[in-house]
């Protein structure tokens, strides 16, 4: 395995002629996956003889994101750690509103007159 420039501590990968796997681990949570299925069972063998670990099989949630695997495709989203952040905060049931300022307004310092009522509707 070798660790990755950017992280030494948190990403690693494996690779040989058409055959990768990617170790990702943070904190006590460890995400192995890649092409090569024979590499990637020695590779959890090994883990099971040298640390406490357990496989919780596919992976479903990491880090505040959902993942949804298909045979095709897999699909990532962060709704569910959006939505606790809102019922965290108290702000599950608030509704959207507009801004009262136009998005391609673009600001100078300055420069231009000041709205009449910036309170939001």
């Amino acid at each position: 395995m070798k660790p990755s420039e950017a992280d030494r501590s948190i990403f690693y990968c494996h690779t040989s002629p058409g055959k990768c796997i990617y170790l990702i681990v943070y904190v006590d949570d460890i995400v192995i996956t890649g092409n090569d299925v024979a590499t990637i069972c020695q590779l959890k063998k090994h883990l099971f003889r040298h640390f406490q670990t357990k496989d919780l099989g596919c992976l479903k949630y990491f880090l505040g994101i959902e993942v949804a695997q298909s045979n095709e495709d897999i699909v990532i989203s962060q709704r569910k750690y959006f939505l606790d952040i809102l019922k965290e905060t108290g702000m599950i049931e608030c509704r959207l509103v507009d801004s009262p300022m136009d998005p391609n307004q673009k600001l100078i310092a300055e420069q231009g007159e000041p709205f009449i009522d910036p309170e939001r509707v």
